[in-house]
């Protein structure tokens, strides 16, 4: 007797570049879980004599931590120099205004923080932007946009074109006639053109709850129908086995067997498109929201921090620390994709050259 295989979960973290994608992502996630309690500031607060100040440098003395100061030494090119002998101290467990943390937990305290009252003293760990908005904090709750509109559209897509692609193969006939001439006519159209008909049809002046929503509807949308197509011919192969039809003669309904049947036979692929899916909704996002068709201000997203970057003052300049929602974005989106690999070959050995 063999010995029986090891859950999907041991067998990517088996790999060296399974386990470093899923501690990289795990930690993106925790980052953005966490964003009002690890954020110095709220993501509206401006500071107009610090903008574009630079990321500030941590330095430690005696008493703990501090924080240098800096002043402007010429406003038109926005060029800063440390203060010699000059900081301020870096408080843990700071007051701030309330706030839920995961959305539950009643907080009123940030990690860490400068004294409010020094506004000569910020703590800038990714520099702050045209407006003296701190970019660390603003990258951290982005990152609970881009990050969550990618799994809840991802989820909702996979969930339509499992019950589409599942009852086309079930049912056939012009169930499966009809169902795919849709898929197929979604499928036609260029899916960014798609993208930015849908958005510009809605109504320009959405609150933040509301824009959220809607990006989620307009790309799980556009999403649904590769996934049904895909899952209809894998349905398909399922459809004629013995147990599909011991499950019909004894009466069960076809969405139970969709459930019980179907369902964990196609679980792998599922989570393996889904992985390798979520690149595709994280950029989309950022591209409406680079476009200025996504998420609004006074909110906060890696595409909407990007757009704000797009001046040629940032690049003649050289202020990179406005470029870091690209970099999380690239980071992202190739450890998504290197995992979808890794699961990919793990659910089929024979494509299992992923170290």
């Amino acid at each position: 007797m063999g010995n029986a295989p090891l859950p999907l979960f041991y067998q990517v973290l088996r790999r060296p570049s399974g386990a470093i994608c899923a501690i990289v992502l795990v930690l993106f996630y925790l980052l953005a879980a966490l964003a009002p309690l690890l954020s110095p500031y709220p993501i509206s607060q401006q500071n107009l004599s610090k903008n574009y100040h630079p990321p500030t440098a941590l330095t430690w003395q005696q008493e703990g931590w501090h924080v240098k100061i800096y002043k402007k030494v010429d406003p038109l090119a926005m060029r800063y120099e440390a203060i010699e002998g000059q900081t301020a101290p870096l408080h843990f467990w700071v007051e701030s205004p309330p706030y839920r943390l995961l959305g539950l937990i009643p907080m009123q305290h940030r990690l860490f923080g400068v004294d409010e009252a020094s506004s000569d003293a910020p703590l800038y760990l990714l520099g702050s932007d045209a407006t003296g908005r701190d970019v660390f904090s603003r990258l951290l709750h982005g990152a609970q946009i881009s990050l969550s509109i990618s799994l809840i559209g991802i989820i909702i897509t996979l969930t339509i074109g499992f019950i589409v692609g599942g009852l086309s193969a079930f049912f056939g006939g012009k169930v499966d006639f009809f169902a795919m001439r849709l898929v197929e006519f979604l499928m036609a159209i260029p899916g960014l053109y798609l993208l930015l008909a849908l958005r510009s049809v809605v109504a320009e002046h959405f609150s933040s709850g509301q824009m959220f929503l809607m990006i989620v509807i307009i790309l799980s949308f556009i999403g649904w129908s590769g996934a049904a197509r895909i899952i209809r011919g894998m349905a398909l192969s399922i459809r004629n086995r013995q147990f599909v039809l011991a499950a019909e003669s004894m009466g069960q309904s076809s969405f139970k067997i969709l459930y019980k049947h179907l369902l964990p036979n196609l679980s792998h692929y599922l989570v393996v498109a889904a992985t390798l899916s979520i690149p595709g909704y994280i950029l989309a996002e950022a591209a409406l929201s680079f476009l200025g068709l996504g998420i609004q201000e006074p909110s906060a997203s890696w595409g909407l921090m990007l757009s704000q970057a797009q001046e040629i003052k940032v690049f003649m300049l050289n202020f990179w620390w406005l470029l870091t929602p690209g970099i999380a974005v690239f980071i992202t989106v190739l450890a998504f994709n290197r995992l979808g690999d890794v699961l990919r070959d793990c659910v089929d050995p024979k494509l299992g050259r992923t170290p």
